[in-house]
């Protein structure tokens, strides 16, 4: 139901300005209290203490936002792809299972069987259409691959910062890219990111949100998967 207290272009997107308010405010509260902690350690070190914008614009506050995007846009491409062919039946995180793998072009309104009003490089066929049959998970994986590389950069820098206090030699990428700290953020973000996917999957079988896309109607019977 529309709400006629809301301007239309709000309405229409407020999932997504909603999500972004919210990352704006977290991002706000993880500056803040990343520089309070920064100040915390280096006090404790008996070194200088920073001001917020010289900690926002620091290696260290890249290196902890970049980790943290990287594993979220790994999970949504893992996501994106794997649910083409891998099934949970009764999730409504899942497509049914005998309809698992690729769909033929008058189910993907592709080609000869696009609509008047759908995208035109659904309509022209050839590579562009194959190109944007498979573009959010491209653009998904090129963010993935973007932040990572963000990450290993900054990374560098913030680790190699803390060697030098210990008048240590600092290290190439290459050599930041096989310690065991690049891949000890890695990982820990990358388990805690498939441990939610998998287990919203399994969920979503079992347990209901009214009223929520990403949940099947309440009274659906647990081993029904719904129709895409």
């Amino acid at each position: 139901m529309k709400d006629p207290r809301l301007p239309s272009a709000l309405r229409d997107n407020s999932l997504s300005i909603g999500f972004g308010v919210l990352l704006l405010l977290a991002l706000i509260g993880q500056a803040f209290a990343g520089v309070a902690q920064y100040n915390l350690e280096a006090r404790t070190a008996g070194l200088a203490e920073i001001g917020l914008w010289r900690y926002v614009t620091s290696s260290t506050f890249a290196v902890d936002v970049a980790e943290n995007w990287q594993s979220e846009y790994l999970q949504f491409t893992l996501y994106i792809l794997l649910t083409v062919w891998l099934v949970q039946r009764g999730s409504s995180e899942s497509k049914p299972p005998e309809e698992a793998g690729s769909e033929d072009d008058a189910k993907e309104m592709v080609g000869e069987f696009a609509q008047p009003d759908s995208p035109e490089s659904a309509k022209v066929g050839g590579w562009r259409t194959g190109v944007y049959s498979v573009s959010l998970t491209l653009v998904m994986f090129t963010i993935f691959v973007l932040s990572w590389a963000a990450q290993a950069v900054a990374g560098r820098v913030a680790y190699n910062e803390e060697r030098m206090r210990d008048l240590l030699d600092p290290l190439s990428l290459g050599d930041y890219l096989l310690q065991p700290e690049f891949w000890n953020r890695t990982l820990q973000n990358w388990q805690s990111e498939l441990l939610a996917v998998g287990s919203m999957a399994i969920f979503a079988v079992f347990l209901r949100q009214r009223s929520s896309p990403e949940s099947k109607p309440v009274g659906m019977p647990h081993d029904e998967t719904p129709s895409s």
